[in-house]
């Protein structure tokens, strides 16, 4: 029986560009670094790892995507622009939310989530 899930991570080509990106510019904190080759993130009791050890996974291959909740959503879309990061889907809203979809450095699709109240 699954009881949760252990963690979601995303092929990278350059674990340092993409630490860079993931902490300077959306502010995860590193929970571990192992060796430089696999980073995990804690989110909320969740681990985010980013790693260029995954054989026959490409970076950006447009696989899954992770969907990120942020307190303030415009402030963080309007930090994302200042910063030029990439808009894959510019801001949209459904009844329950408000979501913007970025690329990190690799094309990895990224979702900037905020549930409605």
């Amino acid at each position: 029986m699954i009881t949760s899930i252990a963690f979601t991570v995303y092929p990278v080509s350059d674990v340092a560009r993409a630490r860079h990106f993931y902490e300077s510019v959306l502010g995860l904190k590193l929970d571990h670094d192992f060796s430089g080759k696999w980073v995990e993130y804690d989110i909320a009791g969740q681990t985010f790892a980013i790693t260029n050890m995954m054989d026959g996974h490409l970076p950006g291959s447009k696989g899954a995507d992770i969907a990120f909740e942020v307190d303030d959503f415009d402030q963080t879309i309007a930090s994302l622009k200042q910063q030029n990061v990439k808009f894959i889907e510019d801001v949209f809203e459904t009844p329950v939310c408000r979501m913007a979809v970025v690329a990190d450095p690799d094309g990895n699709s990224i979702v900037i989530h905020k549930r409605k109240s």
